[in-house]
């Protein structure tokens, strides 16, 4: 009985998102994607573009000139995107810092999708052990919002360009934000996302050999198939359906697929911690355990936790006592 009003409890909160969402066009939008793409006409070029650069290092690169334009005050942290958009709010990245005191570890911190406030009690509760907190805005999430936005629309939708586009600078800032702490003194860095920001969180550790350690939370690795199959993308799949198949949005989104990263996931100088929800409808359990036994295969040995809860749920306790005792644990280790 409790699991039966746990899963309404859930459904009622994923209801409550669907506010405002809605269908939109399909697009193809490859110049966003790939800054180098001449006129892209059609969705198998699109296709062999995305292909390239999931197998191209460069592609998730540290922007040039990554050290400069930042400014402090008060907490927060200010500075450039590494990639320039049509939306002026979205090409200032914000941060919200929450001091240690003497430590030399910092966490960067990436929300979940329509995120409404930063995580204050996870930062207080970090920091009271002797890590910095930095919870950076997503594109088009909170200072970077697009105006008139109902929801954070332009960071993931139908346009499928535009979804690497922002997946990648959220990456591409993250590192930028990550070469700045360690400038500061921060020798032990590491990164933590939840839903949409653990893929962030993911690529970025896959991709920055400066992150030791790497928390996913309510994860996967495709995320063509975490939004194909999701409660929470349901007017975008609406959206996908009459144009695409799943399998080509897999080819499309192959660069975000963190599959294809599990070696890199997988180096010795990393190491991974992944909560799991077994209820979860926003990102199905079995897409979590192909991701994790990819992982394994490449001889990753995550810290896994599992919780018999839903995706929203997890933020109920005792399941969330349980995943901040977890992390506490996996933090503590050095």
């Amino acid at each position: 009985m409790y699991y039966s009003w746990l899963d309404r409890w859930d459904e009622r909160r994923a209801q409550r998102g669907e506010e405002g969402k809605e269908t939109t066009s399909f697009i193809l939008d490859a110049e966003r994607a790939f800054p180098d793409a001449n006129k892209v006409a059609s969705l198998e070029e699109f296709c062999g573009l995305a292909e390239q650069a999931a197998v191209d290092p460069a592609f998730f690169a540290e922007p040039r000139g990554s050290d400069q334009g930042f400014q402090r005050h008060d907490g927060w942290l200010q500075f450039p995107s590494g990639i320039a958009t049509d939306i002026e709010e979205n090409n200032v990245v914000w941060a919200k810092i929450t001091e240690s005191g003497a430590s030399d570890q910092a966490m960067v911190v990436f929300h979940h999708w329509n995120a409404s406030a930063r995580n204050r009690q996870l930062a207080k509760y970090l920091s009271r052990r002797g890590i910095t907190v930095v919870e950076m805005a997503m594109p088009y999430h909170f200072e970077r919002r697009r105006p008139q936005s109902a929801y954070a629309d332009y960071m993931l939708s139908s346009n499928l360009g535009r979804t690497i586009q922002s997946v990648r600078q959220a990456v591409l800032d993250g590192r930028k934000l990550i070469r700045w702490l360690k400038s500061e003194g921060y020798q032990e860095i590491s990164v933590l996302g939840m839903s949409l920001g653990s893929w962030v969180a993911g690529i970025v550790a896959a991709h920055d050999p400066a992150v030791s350690k790497a928390s996913l939370f309510l994860t996967a690795g495709s995320l063509a198939d975490m939004v194909w199959t999701g409660r929470a993308t349901r007017s975008i799949r609406d959206s996908f359906e009459p144009e695409i198949e799943l399998s080509d949005l897999r080819r499309a989104w192959c660069p975000l697929n963190m599959e294809n990263y599990a070696h890199l996931l997988a180096r010795r100088s990393l190491a991974l911690h992944i909560v799991l929800a077994k209820r979860d409808k926003v990102v199905l359990p079995e897409l979590s355990e192909r991701f994790t036994k990819r992982l394994e295969d490449a001889d990753a040995r995550p810290n896994l936790l599992k919780l018999n809860c839903g995706h929203y749920s997890l933020a109920m306790p005792p399941y969330i006592l349980l995943a901040g005792l977890s992390l506490k644990g996996f933090m503590s280790v050095r």
